[in-house]
C-alpha cells in the first residue's frame, strides 16, 4: 500500500485523506470518555469501558466482597473439625503423610474447641464464634483444592486463575464483564495493610485494558487523605482542575493519534479522568468515622474490622469488587505455635466479619452481594517438623493444597450447607472436590456469566478466567 500523503500539487492524496478521517472518528470516541460528565451513565460501553453492562443472563448478585485470609488458614482449626486427630495424637497417620514442602511428623489435634451453631448444626471453631452465628446463611466448601503448596503460585491461582503466568485477576474479569455502578470510584478495589505475597500480580489487569485493574489501598493509614494518596488538591480549586484536565485531554488526544493500539497509554489517559472524579466520593467512602458510633463499635477497632466496614461503604456506593486482605505478606502462615497465632488472627477479624454480615442484611445488600472468605490453601493435619538448627517447637502446620475450606454467603448462595469433605484427618479433598477453577466458574455464574463465554482475544487466542477448565458447583446455589 502506498504511504505517500501528498500529491505533486501539495494536496493530500485521497487515500491519506480517508485514513486520517477514520482516525479522527476514533478520537471523537476518546474525547467522549475524556469529557464525560462525572455523574453521567453511559449506555454505549464502547465509549466508557466502566459503564454498567448486561451479563449473559439474570444475575443473582451484583457485587463481591472477598475476605482474604492470606497465608493459608488451617481448615482443621477453623471450619473443618477432625476428631480423628485426637485419637491419633502423637502418632503417625495410618494413611501416611502426603508430600508437602517440609517434613511432617505425627498427627496434631486442634487446640481449639468446635461446637454446633444454628439450625443447620454446622460445627465451627471457637476462634470464629461470632462469625458462626451466621452459619445458616453460609455455605462451607470443605473440599477445595489447588495445584501447588507455594504461596505465590497459589495466590495467583486463587486471584487470577493461573499460578505461573501473569493473567488478569478475577476482579479485572468481573469489571470487564459488568463495568461498575459508580463512575466516581474504581470498579475493583483491594485493601491490605501493606502488601501480600506476589503483591500487585494479585489484582492486575494483565492483557485486559488497564482500566480494569484493581486499585490498591494501604489500610495501615486511617485518614482518607492518607488512604488514597493525593486525593485532594490544596493548591487548585476544582474549576481550575477541570480546565487543566480539559487541556490535558486535548493534548493526550493528539498524542493518542496513531497509537490507538497501546492499551497502557489508553489506561493512563482514562486514569486522569477517574482520579479527578474520585475527589467527589473517595474522601467520603473511605472515611469510616462518618459511621454512627454504634456501627463502628459493632465492627470493632482492628485494622481488619475497619477494612470490612469500608468494604460495606464501597459496595453501598456501587463498587463492583472489594478484596480485604488480612495483613502484610502472609499473616495466616502458622508454621509454628499455631494455637497462639491462629487465636490472635481470629480475634483480629472474627467480630468484623460477623458485623459485616449483619450490616449487609440490615441494609438490604445481602441478596446482591457474594461474600467469600478463605485463603490460598489450607494447612496439614500432621505437625511440621522443624529443620535442624532452626527455631520451632513442633506445634505448627505446613502448607496444604490437597484440601481446605472456603465459605461463601449472600446473593444466590444456599445457606446452612456444607459441600464436600476431606478425609477423616482433613488432609485431602475426597468428596465432591472443588478446584479453584470451579470456584471461579461458580462466582461468575452468580454474577450472571457463563464462564466459557466471558472471553478476551489476546495474541490470537480467546482467553477466559477459568482457562480450559471449571464447572459451576450447582449444589451450593440457592
Amino acid at each position: 500500500m502506498s504511504t505517500q500523503r501528498f500529491n505533486r500539487r501539495g494536496f493530500l492524496t485521497r487515500r491519506a485523506m480517508l485514513r486520517e478521517m477514520g482516525t479522527g472518528l476514533g478520537l471523537l470516541g476518546l474525547a467522549g470518555v475524556l469529557t464525560q460528565s462525572p455523574t453521567a451513565v453511559v449506555s454505549a460501553t464502547e465509549v466508557n469501558p466502566l459503564a454498567p453492562k448486561r451479563p449473559h443472563f439474570a444475575p443473582r448478585a451484583k457485587h463481591v466482597i472477598h475476605i482474604y485470609l492470606n497465608g493459608g488458614p488451617s481448615q482443621v482449626d477453623t471450619f473443618d473439625p477432625k476428631p480423628a486427630l485426637v485419637r491419633y495424637a502423637g502418632k503417625v497417620l495410618p494413611s501416611g503423610n502426603l508430600t508437602t514442602e517440609r517434613p511432617l511428623g505425627a498427627a496434631l489435634p486442634s487446640p481449639f474447641a468446635f461446637r454446633c451453631y444454628g439450625r443447620s448444626g454446622i460445627e465451627v471453631s471457637e476462634i470464629f464464634s461470632k462469625t458462626a452465628e451466621h452459619v445458616d446463611d453460609l455455605c462451607f466448601i470443605r473440599s477445595m483444592h489447588a495445584n501447588t503448596p507455594n504461596h505465590e503460585q497459589s495466590m495467583r491461582l486463587m486471584n487470577c486463575g493461573d499460578e505461573r503466568l501473569s493473567r488478569p485477576s478475577y476482579g479485572a474479569w468481573v469489571t470487564y464483564g459488568l463495568g461498575t455502578e459508580n463512575q466516581n470510584l474504581p470498579g475493583f478495589i483491594t485493601m491490605c495493610p501493606g502488601l501480600p505475597v506476589a503483591d500487585v500480580s494479585n489484582w492486575r489487569a494483565a492483557f485486559l485494558p488497564g482500566i480494569y485493574q484493581g486499585t490498591h489501598i494501604n489500610t495501615k493509614e486511617t485518614r482518607p487523605e492518607k488512604l488514597v494518596e493525593n486525593i485532594t488538591n490544596a493548591r487548585m480549586p476544582r474549576e481550575a482542575q477541570r480546565r487543566q484536565l480539559d487541556l490535558l485531554a486535548t493534548l493526550n488526544a493528539e498524542h493518542f493519534r496513531g497509537r490507538e493500539s497501546d492499551p497502557q497509554l489508553e489506561a493512563r489517559i482514562q486514569s486522569f479522568e477517574l482520579a479527578y472524579r474520585m475527589q467527589l466520593e473517595a474522601t467520603d467512602a473511605f472515611d469510616y468515622t462518618r459511621e454512627p458510633e454504634s456501627i463502628r463499635r459493632m465492627y470493632g477497632d482492628s485494622v481488619q474490622a475497619r477494612q470490612l466496614l469500608i468494604a460495606r461503604r464501597l459496595i453501598e456506593r456501587g463498587v463492583r469488587v472489594v478484596q480485604c486482605y488480612h495483613g502484610d505478606v502472609q499473616p495466616w502462615d502458622s508454621h509454628d505455635m499455631i494455637a497462639d497465632a491462629h487465636r490472635k488472627l481470629g480475634n483480629e477479624i472474627d467480630q468484623g466479619i460477623a458485623a459485616l454480615l449483619t450490616d449487609l442484611k440490615q441494609r438490604g445488600l445481602w441478596e446482591d452481594t457474594v461474600v467469600i472468605c478463605g485463603g490460598e490453601f489450607g494447612r496439614t493435619p500432621a505437625v511440621e517438623m522443624p529443620a535442624p538448627g532452626t527455631p520451632g517447637n513442633g506445634k505448627g502446620r505446613d502448607h496444604n493444597h490437597y484440601g481446605f475450606t472456603v465459605w461463601l454467603g449472600g446473593g444466590g448462595v444456599k445457606g446452612g450447607t456444607v459441600h464436600g469433605a476431606t478425609d477423616e484427618f482433613g488432609f485431602r479433598a475426597v468428596e465432591n472436590p472443588v478446584h479453584v477453577h470451579d470456584l471461579h466458574a461458580t462466582l461468575l455464574h452468580l454474577l450472571g456469566f457463563d464462564h466459557e463465554k466471558l472471553t478476551y482475544r489476546y495474541a490470537g487466542r480467546d482467553f477466559r478466567l477459568t482457562d480450559v477448565e471449571g464447572t459451576v458447583v450447582r449444589d451450593i446455589l440457592a
